[in-house]
């Protein structure tokens, strides 16, 4: 538990301090955000503002995790490298995508092919490393269970390694996505994300306090380094909430993708590793809700214009919180609203993972 408050704290000072330091340097090197031109008008005045302040998010992770493990004198865990992995990797993607569009002056970056490219090879290693019995423990655990998952493992049905992978990648790329989409007014995504790993953090405490190492029993869970994990999802959030100081409305410095691709990626990967992967369908509402008005809009106007020549469009632009805004809503109203929403299914999705503990035991 020690570990887990002062990763969670030093990433936020971290996080709080740094984030000033790089809107300073990234201002000086013109590191600003392009905007796209069908957006909402109103957002072309953020043209120019600092972009990139994922680095900050990443850095002070990292920092306050081995930092922590530092000053407790404990080893890091093979699933916590590993999340770091897919947390930095995926940063990495973002980062390549955030520099183009800097360099080359414009609201687009990496071409969505590459993107995926880079998505897929992240996630893909991180799926084969996952599930690598040379990473598994004492009891044979891996970082990632060959079951389907709701909040333990579901059923004695194994998955074959190449539907395994499959799956772990489409839960990577989604949840990066996802939040990739949901990054698009000040401090939506980064207050979100905060509550998210917070929720997470929670879930791993718990697992690793009812681990069935520490407690057997009906209801204890067969998790691989709940606790290591508690601290990296703790680091994240506190680099989050140090973030959204600067974050908020109106930002000084936007995340950028390098920010919303690791962060996605890192609740598709704790979810993974908690053996909670459906149960992130509540806690990750809005995520699930950002992504779905995206795929209504561009169905409904396909099919539209198919059937009518014209194509009709669901919402008056997506992702979702655009659509409020276009509706004459206030940019804080729909994030804090938005935030809200995060909130009540963190609440939520945290309440049925203590009931079907409860329920069991």
């Amino acid at each position: 538990m020690r570990a887990v408050l002062l990763g969670g704290g030093l990433a936020l000072l971290i996080s709080l301090l740094g984030t000033r330091v790089a809107i300073n340097y990234f201002t000086q090197w013109g590191y600003g955000q392009e905007i796209r031109d069908d957006g909402p008008t109103s957002h072309h005045t953020k043209r120019g503002t600092p972009t990139m302040g994922g680095v900050v998010i990443i850095l002070a992770t990292v920092i306050g995790y081995f930092a922590a493990k530092l000053i407790t004198q404990t080893m890091p865990s093979a699933s916590a490298l590993l999340l770091l992995f897919l947390f930095v990797g995926m940063g990495v993607v973002g980062f390549l995508d955030d520099f183009i569009k800097i360099s080359k002056q414009r609201s687009l970056g990496l071409r969505s092919k590459a993107k995926m490219v880079g998505q897929t090879v992240v996630g893909v290693v991180f799926g084969v490393l996952a599930i690598s019995h040379s990473l598994a423990d004492f009891r044979g655990e891996t970082p990632a269970s060959p079951h389907i998952s709701f909040i333990r493992d579901y059923g004695a049905f194994t998955l074959p390694a190449i539907l395994l992978i499959l799956l772990i990648w489409l839960i990577i790329t989604g949840t990066s996505n996802a939040v990739n989409l949901t990054d698009g007014l000040d401090g939506l995504a980064t207050g979100a994300s905060a509550m998210v790993f917070a929720a997470y953090t929670l879930v791993n405490i718990w697992q690793n306090n009812q681990s069935c190492q520490l407690s057997p029993g009906p209801s204890c869970y067969e998790v691989r380094d709940p606790l290591d994990l508690a601290v990296v999802a703790a680091a994240i959030t506190g680099a989050c909430f140090g973030f959204l100081w600067w974050n908020a409305s109106p930002a000084a410095i936007f995340m950028g993708d390098t920010g919303s691709l690791s962060l996605g990626a890192a609740v598709g990967g704790l979810a993974i590793m908690t053996r909670t992967e459906l149960l992130l369908i509540i806690l990750g509402g809005l995520f699930l809700m950002e992504t779905v008005s995206v795929m209504l809009q561009v169905t409904c106007f396909k099919v539209t214009k198919r059937l009518t020549g014209t194509g009709r469009r669901l919402f008056r632009i997506a992702p979702i919180h655009h659509h409020f805004e276009m509706l004459g809503w206030e940019q804080v109203t729909v994030v804090i609203r938005f935030w809200i929403i995060t909130g009540l299914c963190v609440a939520a999705g945290l309440g049925v993972f203590y009931a079907e503990w409860v329920a069991g035991s």
